[in-house]
């Protein structure tokens, strides 16, 4: 069967963009922000994109692209002979299964509250109330289910169209749908009264709330989000680099995905403060910051059913390009492993995340007393062992490969990285990937582990 490739150059970026632009950009990202002192984290956020995301980025799409394969074939294709490599493409195919059970559930959140302010739940209701509103829905299994079960549903759907009438296709009018959306949220938050404050918070690096947050935990918060922004280590970018051409470089592929991919963190960012900002609210709300603490901007706002409409939208549409790009991970491993058809892949796999979905659900209501890790529910177990264990695990690993002779080997992955035209990877940087950036991302593991 001849491979998929993307239809345009666009597509490829918007799409692969796409899979990293989630719910880690634009409701993480703000409360990291808010937490750890405004601009200064945002300045080593920037650095250490640069120094680590970029370059794990281009050895996953080289995999992909040097092999024309999905993870576990991609290493089978360019490992040395004897070697185990491919072992660690069950771990990514599992990986996407895993964060799927999950994160489908909060897609189906961001669903839920763009119906709630578009039909008008919030008209009117005091601020003590919007509380209530989000325990309401935890707390009521039929609304969850029937959110992620939209949200399933709607991602095999556009993968069964095939990657380019789609994924692609889809993809790409949702995305600019979502920069659409994002700009003028930004835009009208930044005319609010008293928006300016928000703004200066959030863009002016201070030395005081630098040293309230502790320069170590800034630093280190800064480099885990810069590092799981863009979802690395579970083959997530790696199946995009396998339908994409020879025709420029995957050094400068990487940097403007990676630029896409902090566009919309830093215009999340220009919604949010000078909205908090402007309504008295505190910025360093945490993880409730969108589900809690944003309602009570809108609803004190002109126009705020519209305005929130359109923010839940914009989240829905975040969330929703992760879920459909991880979808066809899945889907191009079962059908470079097993052999499947396209149709066949969709039903089976529909059928399985449908209903292995369904603890996540259960877990803040029916099942909101069981513990997996410790005293984690569900949903965080499950985030916990892919974001603090397979994501920084797996991407040594791609590392690894790339640039040691056991592996691929770094002439190999740099001439994949420097095929077609665009920017370079130089070679002076090999004793950086051997030896610097496989510290810096064991700081992140054992960091996250502890």
């Amino acid at each position: 069967m001849e491979r998929e490739s993307f239809k345009s150059r666009i597509g490829f970026i918007l799409v692969s963009a796409g899979c990293a632009i989630g719910i880690g950009n634009v409701w993480k990202y703000p409360w990291l922000v808010g937490q750890n002192g405004g601009g200064i984290f945002v300045l080593f956020y920037l650095l250490f994109l640069i120094c680590m995301g970029i370059p794990v980025l281009t050895m996953e799409l080289a995999v992909g692209r040097g092999s024309r394969k999905s993870a576990v074939k991609g290493y089978e294709t360019l490992e040395p002979a004897g070697s185990k490599w491919h072992v660690h493409g069950w771990f990514c195919v599992a990986g996407n299964y895993l964060l799927m059970m999950y994160y489908t559930t909060v897609s189906g959140w961001m669903l839920s509250y763009f119906f709630k302010f578009t039909f008008g739940t919030f008209d009117g209701m005091a601020a003590e109330k919007v509380n209530g509103v989000f325990g309401g829905m935890l707390g009521n299994p039929e609304e969850m289910a029937l959110c992620m079960a939209l949200t399933v549903i709607g991602g095999f759907l556009v993968c069964s169209m095939g990657m380019q009438k789609g994924l692609e296709k889809v993809t790409k009018w949702m995305m600019l749908g979502l920069l659409a959306l994002i700009v003028v949220l930004a835009v009208h938050s930044l005319l609010l009264p008293g928006a300016g404050e928000g703004a200066r918070f959030y863009l002016l690096p201070s030395v005081e709330r630098m040293k309230a947050s502790g320069l170590g935990n800034v630093i280190m918060a800064a480099m885990n989000q810069s590092f799981f922004t863009l979802s690395l280590g579970i083959a997530s970018m790696e199946i995009f680099g396998s339908y994409m051409s020879d025709e420029f470089t995957l050094t400068g592929e990487a940097v403007r995905i990676v630029a896409l991919d902090t566009f919309v963190a830093f215009m999340a960012g220009l919604i949010i403060f000078p909205a908090c900002f402007s309504f008295g609210v505190q910025p360093d709300a945490g993880p409730s910051l969108i589900f809690l603490t944003l309602p009570k901007v809108f609803i004190n706002m002109e126009a705020g059913r519209l305005w929130g409409s359109l923010f839940f939208l914009f989240m829905t549409f975040a969330s929703f390009s992760t879920v459909i790009t991880v979808f066809e991970n899945i889907l191009a491993a079962c059908m470079d492993n097993f052999g499947w058809s396209r149709t066949k892949s969709v039903w089976l796999n529909c059928a399985f995340v449908l209903v292995t979905s369904v603890p996540c659900v259960l877990g803040y209501n029916l099942w909101s007393d069981v513990r997996i890790l410790g005293s984690r529910d569900v949903l965080d177990s499950e985030d916990f062992i892919v974001s603090n264990l397979l994501l920084p695990l797996g991407s040594l690993i791609y590392l690894l490969f790339c640039v040691t002779k056991w592996g691929w080997g770094f002439d190999k992955y740099l001439a994949e990285c420097n095929k077609g035209t665009g920017i370079k990877m130089s070679r002076r940087f090999k004793p950086y990937f051997q030896f610097v950036l496989p510290l810096l991302i064991l700081a992140i593991l054992i960091q996250g582990l502890i």
